[in-house]
């Protein structure tokens, strides 16, 4: 398996990494304010699970997208792939060889 991707596919992915950026924050900011809503829990209850949910987010949001460099950029894609962040059209911008890698990781991963 190639340690870098292509240096097409690397502008792609430079291109990609803030959209998925931001669709990842949306959604925990979705799920924060589901759960400030959450008028059957009292506050203390929401703020702890709100926290929790920052927490765990935090490692989530390093793990895909922090050290963003070409030899990383294949397990990033999967990364991103497996949460949903990448639509189809916007794979399709990637190599096949990039595409087939991402595929054999995520099955592996």
């Amino acid at each position: 398996m190639p340690r870098e991707i292509k240096e097409s596919d690397w502008k792609v992915l430079r291109r990609l990494h803030p959209v998925a950026l931001e669709r990842f924050c949306g959604r925990v900011l979705t799920e924060i304010g589901s759960v400030m809503n959450d008028d059957a829990r009292n506050s203390h209850e929401r703020y702890l699970n709100i926290f929790k949910i920052v927490a765990h987010r935090d490692r989530e949001i390093a793990r895909i997208f922090d050290d963003l460099k070409r030899s990383r950029a294949p397990t990033m894609l999967a990364e991103m792939c497996s949460v949903g962040l990448l639509t189809e059209d916007e794979l399709s911008g990637f190599s096949p060889e990039t595409r087939s890698v991402i595929d054999m990781l995520r099955r592996n991963g």
